[in-house]
């Protein structure tokens, strides 16, 4: 869907601090949605290397109309400056989303210098998708004002991010960050306390863990698993949860549900407490299945052609859903 294009001199400014995957996808998503964006890296060659990236991601974006507030590709790389100087980064910004590698303590120093550097009033947002929190901002002194804004990759396509607070974070800024998600046509949702892993990849886990086990213990091959997801439950959780779906499949929604098959769900549940580790012949045999359905140097080839379709899908959902309001 098009939005009005916003003038620079109306443009509000944000800063992405690392200049990875999670970080580029980030620039797009501001940047379409009309704000500035100060891509920073220490590196420069990551910055250069980002350019060719987003340049053809915004074409990409532009055939499915999901440039939002841009009217065209250029438009959204306009928006986009790239930054090796901290302090010029986050000069001017409303909003710091951090998005450097998995490492717990990297994270700790990384927010000390925000810290020092972002104005008193800017939200510090992590990209983190395992860590609460308080585990790499306690000891800041101005840790009331930091909060895991988790995307879903790539954040430019996938919607979903996961807003986690800390016990410390302030209501104030988990409602300022929602409304700045929805602002930029994301979907956010609040995990109301903090978890490992948080919510998405919490049940990715229980779907992989069982995955594996049905592949280990020879009920299933790799390729029909896959296929039972994309042709089964997939398609379904395209567009409703697994709430409404039950909702859907008794005469008498959930409560219906509920009295006909929890005592079935519970003898499973109690089959599937049983974990194991990813390891061994199984892992070996779903390798040998995804490499003889896609060779290894094709695997980027192929995420390009997954963006793309996702891209289209998202397209056509939002088509949908305007046509429906």
């Amino acid at each position: 869907m098009q939005h009005k294009f916003v003038p620079k001199e109306m443009q509000q400014k944000v800063a992405i601090i690392g200049c990875g995957l999670v970080g580029r996808s980030w620039s797009i998503v501001f940047a379409r949605a009309g704000y500035l964006v100060n891509l920073f890296d220490t590196v420069q060659k990551q910055l250069e290397d980002a350019q060719p990236y987003l340049k053809q991601v915004a074409e990409d974006l532009h055939k499915v109309g999901l440039l939002r507030h841009c009217r065209n590709p250029q438009d959204l790389l306009d928006n986009i400056k790239y930054v090796t100087n901290l302090k010029e980064a986050l000069d001017g910004v409303i909003w710091v989303q951090e998005c450097t590698p998995e490492n717990l303590e990297s994270k700790k120093l990384i927010f000390i210098e925000l810290e020092k550097v972002a104005a008193k009033d800017v939200i510090l947002a992590s990209s983190t998708s395992a860590s609460p929190p308080s585990t790499f901002t306690a000891e800041l002194q101005t840790r009331n004002r930091c909060i895991v804004a988790h995307p879903v990759n790539p954040p430019h396509v996938i919607p979903l991010v996961e807003l986690v607070p800390s016990p410390f974070t302030d209501a104030r800024v988990v409602e300022e960050a929602r409304s700045l998600m929805e602002k930029i046509g994301q979907s956010p949702i609040v995990v109301k306390k903090e978890i490992d892993s948080f919510i998405l990849n919490r049940l990715q886990g229980a779907i992989l863990n069982e995955a594996f086990r049905l592949v280990e213990d020879g009920y299933v091959t790799p390729e029909d698993l896959d296929r039972t997801v994309k042709d089964g439950l997939g398609l379904r959780w395209s567009f409703m949860g697994p709430f409404e779906t039950i909702d859907l499949n008794a005469p008498g929604g959930v409560k219906d549900y509920v009295e006909r098959y929890s005592g079935n769900m519970y003898n499973l549940s109690k089959q599937q407490a049983d974990p194991r580790k990813w390891e061994g012949s199984v892992v070996d045999e779903v390798v040998t299945d995804r490499r003889a359905a896609l060779p290894l140097d094709k695997l980027q080839e192929r995420a390009k052609w997954r963006d793309n379709r996702l891209m289209q899908l998202v397209a056509h959902k939002m088509h949908v859903e305007s046509e429906t309001k």
